[in-house]
């Protein structure tokens, strides 16, 4: 009897000690292939910060049940960590998406992976509507909104970081949050656009 925790440590142990991927990535794949996706999956869980270990797992686990949102997460991050590109990692994300409409997660990524800026402040837009109490997205439509605004000179999305802004400041209790939003609010107020 194959027991995957072990198994996977010790191919893990080997590519520390090697640094030779193609082993590792050759182990992981056969591992996944003999034991069940649960297995797999609760096997693999100590090593959520190796990309190199997550993505032959949730390839695997993917592949087999297509509509996990969840997995799909996981692997369009590892996928992004390490460089994949846009295309393959909104692809995911859109999918998880489709499966599960609550998985911020996916949004996230959904976002992140556009590479046009206004796009992408766009994207975080509907982020930040469709989930009004997360203050992470809020963030990342102030920020692109602001970039948008200095790179293209529009005035619309610069009012849209600074009304973002502010209902971050809103929200903040930590005197150094409210610092950095006020300077930040302050300073975009007086941006020459």
């Amino acid at each position: 009897m194959l027991y995957p925790a072990p198994e996977l440590a010790s191919a893990v142990d080997e590519y520390r000690r090697t640094d030779n991927l193609g082993v590792l990535l050759d182990r992981v794949r056969r591992l996944a292939g003999l034991v069940s996706v649960e297995a797999l999956r609760q096997a693999a869980a100590p090593f959520q910060e190796l990309p190199e270990v997550m993505i032959p797992v949730y390839e695997h686990v993917v592949a087999n049940r297509p509509a996990d949102a969840q997995a799909m997460v996981i692997l369009a991050n590892a996928y992004w960590l390490t460089g994949r590109g846009p295309d393959v990692v909104g692809e995911l994300a859109e999918r998880a998406k489709v499966a599960d409409p609550q998985n911020r997660g996916a949004w996230h990524l959904w976002a992140l992976a556009q590479s046009d800026p206004r796009a992408r402040m766009e994207r975080w837009e509907q982020v930040a509507t469709a989930f009004p109490t997360d203050q992470l997205a809020r963030a990342a439509l102030a920020d692109n909104a602001a970039s948008v605004a200095g790179n293209e000179h529009d005035p619309l999305a610069l009012d849209l970081a600074v009304r973002t802004y502010e209902s971050l400041l809103a929200e903040a209790v930590q005197p150094e949050h409210r610092t950095a939003l006020t300077t930040t609010i302050d300073s975009l107020r007086n941006w020459k656009l």
